[in-house]
């Protein structure tokens, strides 16, 4: 903190590069051994037991936040040693490296929180680490001491116009584009969000169109068909920005992304050739339309039929928590079509046409109907249930023209999708992390500012580091998605990270304010809000740690 006009010197533990790289072995052995037991109790016969798995379910989800953290601690040393190279690896770089190793060691050998009521430690998994000697000792004695945190605090302070504390390790040409959407979001998305979640308003069609022609909608999309051809890393950066500025705005190239992918991965070359540039130029707008009521995360048995008439399909079902229905024109839509089936084999996915509607009469074709879910946050393209009945779609809508491979072409998708919302997490914890500083600067009490406390401070530290972490868990399962390397479980992990972490900086932020956090006028009581969405949609966290398990096991 400031003493007498001066930052306090920064207490940097002393060659910390070579400190922290001698710490990741002893973690990565921690590892090891809690995959050798997991293993030994879930998988006696080198095959996983779906019982055991499941009656031993604390401690696999355990083993999944263990391999996240050992994975977050690998890639901040990647990311510290890049900066280095390029001669950008400065204090406060350093502070945050030094202070986020503290903590995951700490945390390892003391307790990983998976929530805020269920703690994995290294017993539940049967095994003990010496995480205490050595290069880690070290790091859990003098890594996130106070005096750390008030150093990074002081820098955070002195960071005039540069609001992502630390550089992030990113090339020349993503920062540029982190910029311009920083840049659009700070002038167009901000100054209105709160008022489009306080009277629960569609993001207005305006929006729409800018950011349609800034290309969101057809980011990653192939050049062949319209598309900008980017990689996915710059699908992160947009979503984290565009996030930053409000979730739902964040949140719309999502729809194009998983309809996008579904296509490009499943779909025949004439239907690549016919949807995938007008959904590129945002001509038309989809929506993902696979849960059901009463099936949540168990696609397998979802109950909603397409039969074939003639040439085409008739579909009758119910869905839900399908998010901006209303708008849209086309409709991503999974479906048993394959009789006497009971599992996901018996799936199959369409692009199934709509007319959009609007606020007042969301539906208006021939057997569709349904209405709005009212919710919490996330409110600015609303959630609706849809109904079936006797509902026609083209024949040649069948994606990819053959029957039940629906689930199999959504797995493929789901990558993405967890990347994506891990960076539109990221971008939700950097907006807390905002408010609730210039609040801490802003507010006085007794005769000073909220941030010179040392409990405000360290939780604005906390929110920086741990914001810092998933940022990077993310681009590097971005940067796997790129190279064409299956990724399911680096996307995993960073959803399953940033989604806590969003929720950890939205809660602390709403602290810092008191009781005007608790009040409708702020809008760290939306951020709030809508940081709580994140760690349910796209799986869960409960599922993904599961998933994750299944993986590492």
């Amino acid at each position: 903190m400031p003493h007498d006009g001066q930052a306090l010197p920064a207490p940097v533990i002393a060659d910390l590069l070579s400190v922290t790289r001698a710490a990741l072995p002893p973690a990565e052995h921690v590892l090891e051994q809690a995959l050798v037991a997991m293993r030994a109790r879930v998988a006696p016969g080198g095959k996983v037991d779906a019982t055991l798995l499941e009656t031993d379910q604390y401690a696999t989800h355990g083993l999944a936040w263990l391999a996240t953290y050992v994975e977050s601690l690998r890639q901040m040393q990647g990311w510290a040693e890049r900066l280095q190279d390029e001669g950008r690896f400065g204090e406060m770089e350093q502070l945050i490296l030094q202070i986020g190793f503290g903590e995951y060691l700490n945390q390892i050998a003391g307790g990983i929180p998976m929530n805020q009521g269920e703690v994995a430690r290294l017993s539940d998994l049967g095994v003990t680490g010496d995480l205490d000697s050595g290069a880690c000792g070290q790091l859990r004695r003098e890594g996130n001491t106070d005096a750390a945190r008030m150093a990074l605090v002081a820098l955070m302070r002195s960071n005039h116009g540069r609001a992502t504390f630390g550089a992030t390790g990113l090339d020349e040409e993503l920062e540029m584009i982190r910029d311009q959407f920083r840049r659009y979001a700070d002038e167009q998305v901000v100054p209105h969000a709160h008022d489009w979640h306080l009277k629960d308003e569609l993001i207005p069609m305006e929006v729409i169109g800018q950011l349609s022609d800034m290309g969101i909608f057809g980011l990653t999309i192939p050049e062949e068909y319209g598309g900008l051809g980017m990689p996915k890393a710059a699908m992160v950066v947009v979503s984290e920005e565009l996030s930053r500025g409000y979730i739902g705005v964040g949140s719309l190239g999502t729809r194009s992304e998983i309809a996008a992918e579904l296509i490009l991965c499943g779909g025949t070359q004439e239907q690549k050739e016919q949807w995938l540039p007008k959904l590129a130029s945002g001509e038309i707008l989809p929506t993902a339309v696979f849960t059901e009521p009463n099936t949540g995360s168990d696609l397998g048995s979802l109950r909603t039929r397409a039969v074939k008439e003639g040439d085409d399909w008739v579909i009758n079902g119910n869905k839900t928590w399908i998010t901006h229905a209303a708008r849209t024109h086309v409709m991503t839509v999974l479906a048993r079509t394959i009789p006497d089936t009971k599992d996901y084999r018996g799936l199959s996915m369409f692009l199934a046409e709509k007319t959009p509607g609007t606020d007042e009469t969301p539906f208006v074709d021939q057997g569709l109907s349904g209405g709005e879910i009212e919710v919490l946050g996330y409110r600015g393209m609303k959630e609706y249930t849809v109904n079936f009945d006797d509902f026609k779609v083209k024949g040649e809508n069948l994606l990819g023209g053959v029957e039940g491979q629906g689930f199999k072409q959504l797995m493929q998708t789901f990558e993405s999708a967890r990347i994506q919302t891990a960076a539109r997490a990221i971008g939700v914890a950097q907006n807390a992390l905002e408010v609730g500083m210039q609040y801490a600067e802003d507010r006085k009490q007794f005769a000073k500012s909220l941030i010179e406390f040392p409990r405000v401070a360290a939780k604005l530290a906390m929110m920086a580091v741990e914001i810092m972490i998933a940022r990077q868990l993310t681009y590097f399962s971005a940067r796997e998605k790129d190279a064409d390397r299956r990724c399911d479980l680096e996307a995993g992990m960073a959803k399953l990270l940033g989604a806590r972490v969003a929720w950890a900086c939205a809660d602390n932020a709403l602290q810092i304010h008191g009781g005007n956090g608790f009040a409708l006028e702020y809008q760290i009581s939306r951020i709030l809000c809508d940081a709580r969405i994140l760690n349910i949609f796209e799986g869960a966290g409960e599922i993904q740690a599961q998933v994750i398990a299944r993986r590492l096991l």
